[in-house]
This record gives structure tokens, sequence and C-alpha cells, in this order.
């Protein structure tokens, strides 16, 4: 019999979300932005202590790539999403495992024994979330471990792939094989710009990349940190950013290059290289103050939605609308998760 395989192939660095409400203080102490997402340097190493201690937390399972895997496997039928990164042999990867299982995401991880799982304190104050991370084992994963006889068979397999940005800052030789290997293949090669700091502090890595990439998502401040890194006439202009990312070299050329940039309760703006100077502007439904829990992982959400939508074999207009459903369904809920039971949104 042959073994599994899955459509949707997505890496990234697998996280444990460790969570707090009204971190206004934290974001002093620890000279945080409200909406922003950071590596964690030695200043910040003591929050991890600090909330779990001071603060009533929540876990949730986190990591970019992973809380999109899994709205993708939410959106679709079984057995169509894999997710692979480096994990610990701890009991924060044990909770990782049991959330993917539920969300029905299959994960190969590469396991480095003794180390910790990687974890992220997420500082919530009103509907802003500020994300700090310590990535640990998440670092240490290994190019071997996508030629391995387990994970192999399932790259090959796939017809769509998904990178964070956030992977970019230790595994970027890792995804410029990956996407090679896709485009080459005529596969799609998504990619998510995930924070300002991966535009503006590994710029050199993600236009080593892009080349490769059928699908850009981003939000409007990884954006606004693209078009200042890459000295844009415009920072705030989202269509006109879009649209260099959109034109920007292509290895591919067989298949047009689109960049859908969120914009919170704001318009999302789409933009294909097949038509640059067409712009699409998707509304976003609004939600009642009342029903937002938390927006930690809302951009994932969309993301997941987004990509469940493309697998299915539905426009990129249906992918946006499934990605907005998925979007306002997470902050209604803490943290990245989905309701339950699932709701049909394709």
């Amino acid at each position: 019999m042959a073994s599994q395989t899955y459509q949707l192939f997505c890496i990234g660095n697998p996280l444990l979300d460790v969570q707090v409400t009204n971190g206004e203080e934290l974001l002093k102490k620890y000279d945080l932005k409200a909406n922003d997402a950071i590596l964690a340097e030695e200043k910040h190493m003591s929050i991890y202590e600090e909330i779990v201690k001071d603060y009533k937390v929540t876990y949730v399972a986190g990591g970019a790539s992973q809380n999109a895997a899994r709205g993708a496997a939410y959106v679709l039928p079984p057995n169509s999403v894999v997710y692979t990164g480096c994990v610990g042999d701890d009991g924060l990867a044990e909770q990782l495992r049991a959330a993917n299982k539920r969300e029905g995401l299959q994960e190969v991880y590469l396991v480095k024994p003794g180390q910790k799982t990687g974890a992220c304190a997420v500082v919530l104050t009103g509907h802003h979330r500020s994300l700090v991370t310590t990535l640990r084992a998440a670092e240490m994963f290994e190019q071997s471990h996508l030629s391995s006889p387990v994970v192999a068979p399932l790259v090959d397999a796939a017809n769509v792939f998904y990178v964070e940005g956030f992977f970019l800052t230790h595994g970027a030789s890792i995804v410029l094989e990956l996407s090679k290997k896709a485009s080459a293949a005529s596969k799609t090669f998504a990619m998510n710009f995930s924070a300002p700091f991966i535009p503006q502090f590994f710029g050199t890595q993600l236009q080593s990349i892009l080349p490769y990439c059928d699908i850009i998502i981003g939000n409007e401040t990884e954006a606004e940190a693209y078009a200042a890194a890459n000295g844009l006439p415009d920072t705030k202009d989202l269509a006109a950013i879009a649209k260099a990312v959109a034109t920007s070299p292509k290895s591919n050329k067989a298949r047009p290059r689109v960049v859908i940039f969120t914009h919170g309760a704001e318009s999302t703006i789409l933009v294909s290289s097949a038509e640059p100077d067409s712009p699409k502007v998707f509304k976003v439904s609004a939600i009642d103050d009342k029903l937002i829990v938390d927006t930690n992982g809302a951009g994932d959400a969309f993301a997941g939605g987004f990509l469940g939508a493309y697998v299915a074999g539905k426009s990129f207009d249906e992918c946006v609308e499934v990605g907005h459903k998925m979007g306002a369904m997470c902050v209604q809920l803490v943290g990245p998760q989905f309701r339950w039971p699932k709701v049909s949104v394709l």
C-alpha cells in the first residue's frame, strides 16, 4: 500500500504561545510595541518566567506556519496538509501534537533530544498583540530532514508549499532549495512576510527566495517595512507595494505571482503580476467589538483559509473570502484557534 501523501506541505518554527492579557506594563518594561513580532534578545529573556509567575497565562499551539497549516487543515478534507519544523522532546511539543491532531494536521517534526521546544510570549493589550519569540529547538532544523525517508516522499508528492518569513532568520538556504525545487516542477510556492523585521533585516534572504514564490501574503506593517527597505516612493500605498512585489523577477514565468496584503479590519488588497495595474480590493466584514477576544493568530488564520481554499481549487477571490472567514473566526476565540464542532467555510 502506498504511504499517505498530502497536497499542502508547510514548514516553519513550531512554538507554544504563552498568552497574557492586559499587558501594558510588560510593553513598557520590555520596550515592546503593541502590534509587533520580534525575536527575543537578552533583555527579554526574563519575560517567559515573569508572565507565568505574575499573570494568568493561556497556553496555545503557535508558530506562524503551523497556525496557517492548522487553518488549512480545518478547511480541507482529512489528510490534506502536512507540517514540519524542529521541536525538543518535551511537554511543549506534546501540546503542539495534540492541537495539530484535533485540527487534522499531520506533523513530521524533527525532534532534538535534550532541547526545549520554542516558545512565544504573546502580550495582549486591547485588540493588539505583541509577540516575543525564543526559537530554542526551532532554529535547529536541518536540511537533511527534508530528504529523510519519511519526509522526502511528502515533499515530492505535495503540490503547494508554504513557509513563514520567520524561518528565514535561520533556514534561508533550506527555503531556497525547497522553493527552487517547487518552481522547477511548476508547483505553487507561497511565503508570508510574517513580521516587519523580516523585510527590514533579512531582506537579502527574502530577495533570494522571492523569484521562486507564486503567492506572497503579508499585512500592512510588513508591506510598509518592505517598501521602506526597498526604497519605494510611498510606504503607505499598499496597492503600489503589492504591484512592486508582484512584478519583481520571477523564475517560473508561466504562473503569475499573486500578492495579498491584509489590513486588519480594513480592506484586503490583491495584486496579480498578470494585471499589475488592476488591484482588487476586498472589504472585511466588521465584527462587533464585544465579540473580539484577541487578534493573536488572525493573520495566520487568514493565510490558512486562503491556502485551504487554493488547494481546494477555488478562485483567488474566493480564497480571500475564505481567509476573511477564518480570520473572523479566530479573533472571536483565544489565540490561533478555530470553532468546534467544525464550521464549513468553503
